[in-house]
């Protein structure tokens, strides 16, 4: 919308956890994952790759989720910590402190905890010199 200095979140959708399922344990992906069932447990993507977390509004992780892309409608209990766009859809709820460079939220949506924004790293150091003449009176 202001400078669109980030990407939104990738249209495929590489691996899927139905509705009716409930994994038990971390879960480590690739690329693009949707959820519509539960996780209890952290939800990692790989570091370094673009990735895209969908969570349906039936999905439920209690745990971390660490992730490129996020989209929520549904529920999340722990951490988040997205690397670039996050979107809060309508339906969605988050119970804990959320990390984000980008965010999108609709009206409904609920965080319990505190958004915390990415700045934008720079490796630039100022270096502040004193001016002599003031220095001296």
């Amino acid at each position: 919308m202001f400078g669109s200095g980030h990407s939104k979140p990738q249209n495929r959708i590489d691996s899927l956890i139905g509705g009716g399922t409930r994994i038990e344990g971390n879960v480590y992906f690739a690329g693009g994952l949707r959820i519509d069932g539960e996780v209890d447990g952290n939800v990692v993507a790989a570091p370094g790759k673009p990735s895209t977390l969908v969570l349906s509004e039936h999905a439920r992780v209690e745990g971390e989720v660490t992730v490129t892309h996020l989209v929520i409608n549904g529920e999340i209990t722990g951490p988040v910590h997205v690397a670039e766009y996050l979107e809060l859809q309508s339906k969605a709820r988050v119970t804990g402190d959320v990390h984000y460079k980008t965010l999108e939220i609709q009206l409904g949506a609920i965080v319990e905890g505190r958004l915390i924004h990415l700045a934008e790293t720079s490796e630039k150091v100022v270096a502040l010199k004193v001016n002599s003449a003031e220095s001296s009176s």
